[in-house]
């Protein structure tokens, strides 16, 4: 029976909230730049910006459907005691690129290749341009230090989240690699809004290639990394659709 559960909410409950929300995959066509995060969150219309009793970070921003849907996630978890709170949202691929750029002269990868510097940096940071954040579905919760989540109230932060985040479309895209899972590291902290980030993750497939990967220190290693097929990709089965 449980998994008979988790297979309709990992499944069904995405589709509904898209048919809801009048978002079909057939009828979307989403601007290649988008899926690159290549705009301005605050100058784009579908984006609005998060208020700061929901985040700890002033000026970030999500797509208005996915933030919506994260305050009634918020208003749940708070009426349990449990405390969400938004540290990192969308990334434009300036931002990641700036994020890239600094782990990338890390003074212990001297000697190292491009590669070996790209498959590094890759266990818990995107490459600019193949980011889930660049969407604006995605948001980091509460702390990216992996051990936050194994105790104490991080503990119950992540279980909560486990058992009531597709409720509200939210799900953990990296989850443990016990199942094959290919790409970054789990992160507990790391949720996407899936009836939106499922569309674009289908578009992304379809109209991205790795000659579209560049403008940042080691793109020619992108496809030797194969940075789309793991990375992109690399998400738990159960949310493949």
């Amino acid at each position: 029976m449980r998994v008979k559960t988790k297979f309709i909410s990992a499944i069904f409950l995405p589709l509904v909230f898209c048919l809801a929300a009048g978002f079909q995959t057939s009828s979307v066509t989403i601007p290649k730049d988008e899926l690159l995060g290549k705009f301005i969150p605050a100058k784009h219309t579908d984006f609005i910006k998060i208020e700061k009793q929901y985040s700890s970070k002033e000026g970030i921003y999500l797509r208005k459907q996915a933030y919506d849907s994260f305050k009634k996630l918020f208003a749940a978890a708070s009426k349990e005691g449990v405390q969400l709170v938004i540290i990192s949202a969308t990334r434009n691929f300036d931002y990641q690129k700036s994020i890239w750029e600094k782990k990338w002269l890390r003074k212990n990868y001297k000697g190292w290749s491009d590669l070996q510097k790209v498959n590094d940096i890759m266990k818990f940071s995107s490459m600019p341009g193949t980011s889930r954040h660049h969407w604006g579905t995605d948001i980091d919760l509460n702390s990216v230090t992996p051990s936050y989540f194994d105790s104490g109230n991080g503990k119950k932060i992540y279980d909560w989240l486990v058992k009531h985040g597709p409720e509200y479309g939210f799900y953990q895209t990296y989850t443990n690699k016990s199942g094959g899972r290919t790409g970054y590291s789990e992160e507990k902290w790391h949720w996407s809004y899936l009836p939106l980030a499922s569309v674009y993750l289908k578009q992304y497939n379809e109209t991205v290639s790795y000659s579209d990967l560049k403008g940042f220190s080691g793109s020619g290693s992108a496809e030797a990394a194969k940075s789309i097929e793991l990375y992109v990709n690399g998400i738990d089965s159960s949310l493949k659709q």
